[in-house]
């Protein structure tokens, strides 16, 4: 069973067009690597409460009273969560100091052929592009799986709804790559949304997949349509 998530451990994926897009270009580049970083991280890295402390404190600033009141928490407890999920990334290596490198020509053919294979729901295809150790997430849910196989045997096994899909490149999320998901509509009438992908790219490979299924706020954000004819 899929159990619902707290709406403030949510982590929502923001168009790139939108994290800083006024003020000094090196200013400008930080903020966004900034941005990246913590939602890559949280989402690959750190437990629910971990997360949520690094987002509001390290992204949007918050003080950890404000946090502790949000969560319903004490500071000390906030502060923990803060220090540990340092502790998580510093131990992992990940540093704003490494900044993913901008997509070359070799990952947008990467991600074509993932639009194309996804949509033919291509077992083969989908195995020379998804690293063996990928991961998928499915926010608002607690779903968590590790690994190409358990990805797999979720997509043909509880997710075979999405077999026929339409898939649709929209802005980059979070600075990575973002598509729309449009599942066939029960009523016969061409596509319903169903999940925002971002995608994370290591080596060639797709290491991490999140399908954000809050599309009824998240398509018009991404300038995505609420409908696809056949």
């Amino acid at each position: 069973n899929l159990n619902t998530l707290p709406e403030v451990l949510w982590i929502q994926p923001v168009p790139s067009s939108l994290i800083a897009p006024e003020g000094d270009p090196a200013e400008v580049a930080v903020a966004r690597e900034s941005i990246r970083l913590a939602f890559v991280a949280a989402l690959q890295h750190l437990p629910p409460r971990q997360r949520a402390a690094l987002i509001l404190c390290e992204v949007l600033r918050w003080q950890a009273s404000e946090v502790a009141e949000l969560l319903d928490t004490s500071v000390a407890s906030v502060n923990s969560a803060l220090q540990r999920a340092r502790s998580t990334l510093a131990a992992r290596k990940v540093s704003a100091d490494q900044p993913a490198p901008p997509l070359d020509d070799d990952d947008r053919a990467l991600l074509a052929r993932y639009v194309r294979a996804f949509e033919r729901y291509d077992l083969d295809a989908l195995t020379s592009l998804i690293h063996e150790d990928a991961t998928q997430s499915m926010p608002p849910y607690d779903m968590w799986l590790s690994g190409r196989d358990d990805i797999f045997a979720w997509w043909w096994g509880p997710g075979i709804g999405c077999k026929d899909s339409r898939v649709i490149p929209t802005i980059a999320a979070n600075e990575s790559p973002a598509f729309g998901q449009y599942k066939p509509s029960a009523t016969g009438d061409g596509f319903e949304p169903w999940a925002l992908q971002v995608l994370e790219l290591s080596g060639g490979r797709i290491v991490e997949l999140t399908f954000f299924l809050d599309t009824a706020s998240l398509f018009p954000l991404f300038g995505l349509p609420l409908h696809l004819d056949s």
